[in-house]
């Protein structure tokens, strides 16, 4: 059975749930279950995070379960339901056939299913970027509350200018649930900080994180703690080195290794175990197979998964202990990468900035964030980097900093030329500095500012951001290597008319333009 069949499934199962629960909503009654439900159900689908058909089917048995439940607590209320909400087949038997059908293309009208898979995937990444902070005890009501109407909206018959208000809702929301979850990091872990990251090795045993989760990364740091077994960072975990209450921990090493996508040949080299907390994950190797565990909502088929406790704690004695059998990794790189420059440490250098354009030293800041993937054309973010005038600035967030955050592309007056936020969530820090600059500046348009953006596409997570940058009026986006081909050509057309989102071309012409302001 396709793994993509068992998410079409799964979604389509929680549409109808949300209509559910939008009745039982609106006899006052409590919905933070199912809110909770279609959040960690929507992270479940993101891309490249899930390949375990066994927990897919597992929460599509849960989704019929919960709405079994609400069906039964509505009672006449349920008469002209869609048939989303009034399917309740737990036999696995049919769960391959019956996503077959339900799947995208279900939606014959390409406008609508592009707007609707537009939305769908906003709220995965919004769904991403909620997880991490209820994980950390910080929740918004609004955020999970538009989770639900959001998929409910899906399975209404609505105008199109309703269905693009629902999208930059979206993106309204998006930027909400990153400055929740900015809070709920740098509230629990502190502000990340000017930092120098180690990216060699010593010759204790290791255990890699790679990933998200925060919490999961304060958890193995705590429980390796005296144990002789070093931790080091890998792909988006990298920005873990930022924070303050990381550091006081002497066996945390650095980050190993490079993006996502490598991930196979760096882990073969690391030669410990390696930890996935909700990230990208690729074809697991037999050659590291029996020391990859997963957590959060990442899954593969054979793989260990550490489930966590009632109160989100995890139990990592295993990994620990696997770690002590284990070779010291593979020194693949030496030498200390500069990050840490999410918005209160901006903020600190702010002065520093501000002098550097108005004297013109700065002449343009050049958003290059999002995803970084393994096609050829990627190279496209690198060769603009290196391309780019030296009087220009590279603010950047997500894996997509692994194109680039490694070249020696020098300072502008004590200011470093790549300023690393961190994580993709953290691109709420760049939209953050980018509106305290037009503050600054005393403009009225943050599109007035030297600012550009340039932005690597992949993943869901993405799209929120995307929706994000959109709610807050940023135009004339560039988009690469190509733009979501789940747009319609007359849904790109509004997007290009309206946001002035515009596909990558060359190097050249791409740089010009930016420096143009375009």
């Amino acid at each position: 059975m396709s793994t993509a069949v068992l998410q079409d499934l799964l979604i389509f199962s929680m549409k109808g749930m949300a209509i559910l629960a939008q009745l039982k909503s609106a006899r006052d009654a409590d919905i933070s279950k199912e809110a909770l439900f279609i959040c960690d159900g929507l992270f479940a689908t993101i891309t490249n995070a899930n390949f375990d058909d066994g927990r897919i089917t597992a929460l599509i048995n849960e989704s019929v379960r919960i709405k079994k439940e609400l069906i039964a607590g509505l009672g006449d209320e349920t008469g002209n339901l869609p048939k989303e909400a009034l399917w309740t087949n737990s036999d696995g038997a049919v769960f391959a056939a019956k996503g077959a059908q339900v799947g995208i293309l279900s939606t014959a009208n390409e406008d609508v299913r592009s707007l609707r898979e537009l939305l769908i995937y906003g709220l995965k990444g919004v769904a991403a970027y909620a997880h991490h902070a209820y994980v950390l005890g910080y929740t918004d009501d609004d955020v999970f509350r538009f989770m639900i109407d959001g998929l409910a909206s899906t399975l209404k018959d609505l105008p199109a200018d309703e269905m693009i208000g629902l999208v930059m809702k979206c993106g309204e929301t998006a930027v909400k649930v990153m400055a929740l979850l900015d809070k709920a990091n740098t509230t629990t872990y502190g502000n990340p900080e000017l930092t120098k990251v180690n990216i060699g090795v010593r010759d204790n045993p290791g255990i890699l994180i790679s990933g998200h989760d925060l919490k999961d990364m304060e958890q193995l740091l705590k429980q390796t703690e005296g144990t002789g077994v070093d931790v080091y960072t890998h792909s988006e975990m990298l920005p873990a080195n930022y924070y303050p209450a990381f550091k006081k921990y002497s066996h945390f090493v650095g980050n190993y290794g490079n993006a996502w996508w490598k991930q196979d040949k760096e882990f073969a080299s690391f030669n410990g175990p390696i930890l996935m907390p909700t990230n990208c994950i690729t074809p697991v190797k037999d050659e590291y197979k029996n020391r990859i565990f997963t957590s959060g909502m990442t899954g593969y088929p054979g793989v260990k998964h550490i489930e966590a406790g009632s109160d989100v704690s995890k139990d990592f004695s295993g990994i620990i202990e696997l770690a002590k059998k284990c070779k010291s990794p593979v020194e693949i790189e030496k030498g200390e990468i500069l990050g840490g420059f999410a918005h209160a440490q901006v903020f600190a250098l702010a002065d520093k900035v501000v002098d550097a354009v108005k004297s013109g030293a700065i002449k343009r800041f050049v958003v290059m964030a999002g995803c970084d993937g393994r096609m050829k054309s990627r190279e496209y973010f690198t060769d603009v980097a290196k391309n780019l005038p030296a009087d220009t600035v590279i603010l950047t967030a997500g894996c997509a900093k692994y194109r680039y955050n490694k070249l020696q592309l020098g300072d502008i007056g004590g200011i470093p030329r790549v300023l690393d936020a961190g994580q993709c969530n953290d691109s709420y820090s760049l939209a953050v500095i980018a509106l305290k600059l037009k503050e600054i500046f005393g403009l009225d348009d943050i599109n007035k500012l030297p600012l550009s953006f340039d932005l690597g596409w992949y993943e869901q997570k993405a799209v929120a951001v995307l929706l994000a940058l959109l709610y807050l009026g940023v135009k004339n986006i560039k988009l690469g290597p190509t733009v979501p081909a789940f747009l319609s050509p007359n849904v790109l057309n509004v997007l290009v008319e309206k946001f002035g989102i515009a596909p990558i071309t060359d190097v050249k012409s791409d740089i010009e333009s930016m420096m143009a302001g375009k």
